[in-house]
C-alpha cells in the first residue's frame, strides 16, 4: 500500500495542478501544467460529457488512411497515393484556457497525419515571408517572384499570392505530373469538360483544390530557397518548444534543384499521402501560438499583422480566410454564434480551434467531421 500512494504521490508532483492566472507557456519538454475544470469556468460534470461524445464519435472511416484516402477521393481520375501514408490512432484532444490544460483524451504525444490542418502551417510559413521581406505585399502577383513558367500566360498571370492562400486563384496547370482539375472535379461532365473549362477570374472564385494549395508550397520554396520544413522549424516548432517527432513531407516526385541542392516541396494536404505528421501536443502549442497573437512567452514569432490576416474573410468564400477557417458565412456552426472562432481543418476530423474571446484552444483528432459543430455546441454548454 505505501509503494502505490509512493507512486501516486510521484505522478501528482509530476502534472502540476495550479489555479488559472495569466497566460501559459509549456516549457519545452515539460509537463503541461493543468487547472481543474471548476477553477476554468466549466462544469466538471459537463466537460466530461464532452470528452466523451468526441470518444464515441470517432471518425467513421478505417484505421488504415491508405484506404480510407483511396476510398473517399475514388471520384478523382488518376488519383493515387504519392507520398507517405502512416496508419491512424483513436480519437485523441486538448482543451486549454489560458494555456493551461483543462481536459484532455486518448493519446497526445501519438504522431498521425493531420491532411488539411497542414494548410494552415504553410500559410503560417507565408505569413513568416511577408514578415521577413521576402514578399513585399499579398497583393503581389506571384509571377513577380517565380519566373519559371508556372504562373506564366494571361491567366497565371494574374494570380497573387492572397489568391493562393484563400483559394480562389483558379490557377491552370500540372504540378509534378498532376492536372489542377484532376482534384475534387465536379460530380458532373468528364474530363474533355474540366480540362477546357472556362477560367474564373482570379479572386472571384473559391475552390479547394490540393493542386493550386501545392503550387503555393512550391513557390514559397523558390521564395524562401531552403526547405520549408526547416523555415517551420527553426522560426516556429523550436521556439515554441514542440518536440523533435514532427514531420512534414511531400510526394515521391516533388524534387526540385535550387542553388546546387536538390530539395523536396511539401504538400499542404494529404489527400494523396504527404503533409504534417505531428501529435496532439504539438498542434496545442501551435495553437496557443495563434491565441497569442503570434507571440510566444513575450516573443513575437508570427508577425501580429499576420495572426489578424488569416482571420479576414475571402471575398469568394466568407467562411474561409488565409487558409484557416471562419466560424461565420456558409460554414457557421448551428448553435455556435462566436464569429471570432477560427481553426485549421483535416481530413478525418482533424482541427485547431482558436477561439480568443474565452482565450481557449481546442484541438482535435479523429472526431467524425458532421459531428464538429455539435462537438463545439456542448463544449460551449459546459461553460458555467
Amino acid at each position: 500500500m505505501r509503494t502505490f500512494k509512493n507512486s501516486l504521490l510521484l505522478v501528482l508532483l509530476l502534472v502540476p495542478v495550479v489555479a488559472l492566472q495569466a497566460q501559459y507557456f509549456p516549457p519545452a519538454g515539460a509537463t503541461w501544467a493543468t487547472v481543474p475544470p471548476e477553477k476554468a469556468g466549466f462544469s466538471k460534470t459537463a466537460l466530461q460529457e464532452v470528452v466523451d461524445f468526441a470518444l464515441a464519435h470517432e471518425y467513421s472511416g478505417p484505421r488504415d488512411l491508405r484506404l480510407a484516402i483511396l476510398k473517399a477521393f475514388a471520384h478523382e481520375p488518376y488519383h493515387e497515393i504519392l507520398g507517405p501514408v502512416k496508419e491512424r490512432g483513436g480519437p485523441a484532444g486538448m482543451i486549454l484556457k489560458n494555456g493551461y490544460l483543462v481536459t484532455s483524451w486518448g493519446d497526445t504525444k501519438r504522431v498521425d497525419m493531420t491532411f488539411s490542418v497542414t494548410k494552415s502551417y504553410l500559410s503560417t510559413v507565408a505569413g513568416l515571408a511577408i514578415g521577413a521581406g521576402l514578399i513585399t505585399s499579398v497583393d503581389d502577383p506571384v509571377a513577380d517572384y517565380v519566373w519559371d513558367g508556372t504562373f506564366e500566360g494571361e491567366h497565371n498571370s494574374k494570380i497573387t499570392w492572397a489568391h493562393l492562400l484563400n483559394q480562389s486563384s483558379d490557377w491552370s496547370g500540372s504540378l509534378f505530373g498532376m492536372p489542377d482539375w484532376a482534384d475534387r472535379p465536379p460530380r458532373q461532365g468528364g474530363i474533355d469538360d474540366w480540362k477546357y473549362r472556362e477560367l474564373h477570374e482570379p479572386g472571384t472564385y473559391f475552390k479547394y483544390n490540393d493542386v493550386r494549395v501545392n503550387v503555393l508550397a512550391y513557390a514559397l520554396l523558390q521564395v524562401w530557397r531552403q526547405p520549408l520544413p526547416v523555415v517551420l522549424r527553426e522560426k516556429i516548432m523550436q521556439p515554441i518548444g514542440a518536440s523533435t517527432t514532427w514531420r512534414w513531407m511531400g510526394y515521391d516526385n516533388a524534387w526540385v534543384t535550387l542553388d546546387g541542392q536538390r530539395l523536396q516541396s511539401v504538400t499542404g494536404g494529404g489527400h494523396s499521402g504527404g503533409g504534417l505528421f505531428i501529435s496532439t501536443e504539438d498542434h496545442a502549442r501551435f495553437g496557443l501560438l495563434f491565441l497569442n497573437v503570434g507571440k510566444w512567452n513575450g516573443r513575437q514569432l508570427i508577425p501580429a499583422h499576420w495572426v489578424r490576416a488569416v482571420q479576414q474573410p475571402s471575398p469568394a468564400n466568407p467562411s474561409y480566410g488565409y487558409m484557416w477557417w471562419l466560424n461565420r458565412g456558409p460554414r457557421k456552426w448551428p448553435g455556435v454564434d462566436n464569429e471570432r472562432i477560427y481553426y485549421a481543418a483535416g481530413f478525418g476530423g482533424n482541427y485547431i480551434i482558436i477561439d480568443p474571446e474565452h482565450d481557449m484552444v481546442v484541438v482535435l483528432r479523429w472526431l467524425e467531421p458532421a459531428r464538429l459543430g455539435e462537438f463545439m455546441a456542448k463544449l460551449y454548454a459546459a461553460i458555467k
